[in-house]
C-alpha cells in the first residue's frame, strides 16, 4: 500500500482530488482518501500498484507538488541536503566572483556543470583559479549581502530535529559558506569543500580531496550506517546533476527546482512550494512545524 500526497498549498479542492483519484483508479480501482493532513494545503491519498506507475498517473497534476512513497518509514530520520540553489537561493561561488568582476564568466561555468555537462572537480577547480587574489573579507561580505535561505529551510531542519531526525549539509560548496548556513538553519553536520589562502588572500586553489557527487552519496550511507537506518528512513534533497547519486541513494530522494539531469532520476520534485512542503510529505501538519 502507497501513500500519495498531493500539496497545493490555499487551493486544493475537492475538483483536484477527484481529478487525481479518476486518475489512481485506472491503475487501483480502490484508490481513496485517505486523510487531510492540512485541509485545503495538503492530502493523503491510498492507493495500491506499483509506485513509479503512480507516479507517472499523477503527473498531469498542473502546480501540484506529488510526493508517492510507502506507508512504512514516513518520518525520515536522516536529511541529507545540497546547499546552493537549494537550502539557500544563490549559488555561492557565482556570487562571490561578483566581488572579482567575474560573475558572468564563473556562473556559464557552474551552469554547465550543474547540468552534467562538465566534469565537476575540473570546474570547480577552474573556477576557484579564476579567484586567486580576492581578499577573505569577499567572502564575509558576499554571506552577509547575498547569499539568503530558501523559503521554508529553517523549518523543515528544526522540526526534524525536534522529531529526532539528524540533518547534515552536504555541498560541493565551500565550509566558509557552508558552515554558518548550517549553524543559522540548525543542520548537525556540514561537509564541504576548503577553500586554500595564502595568508588573507585566495590562493585559486581547493583542498583536496573535493566533495563531488560521489562524496555526497558516500556522506549519506556513512550517516545512515553510523545511526543504524534503514534506507527507507533517509531524504536527500538537490538541484543538479552533482546531486543524482546522492538523491538515488535515500530512501526519498527529492529534485528542487531542479536541471533535468535531477529531475529524470529522483523519487519526486518539488517544483512549487517551499522546503517546508517537505514536513506535510512526512504526515507532519502545519501546526506542529517549528517556524523559524
Amino acid at each position: 500500500m502507497a501513500i500519495a500526497t498531493l500539496i497545493a498549498a490555499g487551493r486544493l479542492d475537492d475538483r483536484l482530488i477527484d481529478r487525481a483519484l479518476g486518475a489512481l483508479r485506472e491503475i487501483d480501482p480502490k484508490a481513496a482518501f485517505a486523510a487531510w493532513i492540512d485541509e485545503g494545503d495538503a492530502v493523503d491519498l491510498r492507493v495500491s500498484g506499483d509506485i513509479q506507475a503512480i507516479r507517472w498517473a499523477l503527473d498531469g497534476l498542473q502546480d501540484v507538488d506529488v510526493f508517492v512513497q510507502p506507508e512504512e518509514n514516513r518520518f525520515k530520520r536522516l536529511l541529507v541536503a545540497d546547499m546552493d540553489s537549494t537550502i539557500v537561493g544563490q549559488e555561492c561561488l557565482d556570487e562571490l566572483a561578483d566581488f572579482a568582476g567575474l560573475k558572468r564568466e564563473i556562473a556559464e561555468i557552474t551552469e554547465r556543470a550543474m547540468q552534467g555537462k562538465l566534469d565537476f572537480k575540473a570546474a570547480l577547480r577552474e573556477r576557484v583559479a579564476m579567484l586567486s587574489g580576492l581578499d577573505e573579507d569577499a567572502i564575509s561580505r558576499c554571506l552577509a549581502e547575498r547569499v539568503v535561505p530558501n523559503p521554508g529551510a529553517a523549518t523543515l531542519v528544526r522540526t526534524m530535529r525536534v522529531g529526532g531526525a539528524r540533518s547534515i549539509l552536504v555541498t560541493g560548496g565551500f565550509v566558509s559558506f557552508a558552515d554558518p548556513i548550517a549553524k543559522l538553519l540548525g543542520f548537525n553536520a556540514v561537509r564541504a569543500n576548503r577553500l586554500l589562502f595564502d595568508g588573507s588572500l585566495l590562493t585559486g586553489s581547493v583542498e583536496d580531496p573535493i566533495v563531488d557527487a560521489q562524496a555526497k552519496r558516500d556522506a549519506l550511507i556513512e550517516a545512515r550506517e553510523e545511526l543504524g537506518l534503514k534506507r527507507e528512513e533517509t531524504l536527500a534533497i538537490g538541484d543538479g546533476a552533482n546531486d543524482r547519486l546522492m538523491v538515488q541513494e535515500a530512501g526519498l530522494g527529492v529534485a528542487f527546482r531542479a536541471k533535468p539531469a535531477l529531475a529524470e532520476v529522483a523519487d519526486a520534485r518539488l517544483d512549487h512550494h517551499g522546503l517546508d512542503a517537505l514536513l506535510w510529505v512526512q504526515g507532519i501538519r502545519n501546526r506542529d512545524w517549528v517556524k523559524a
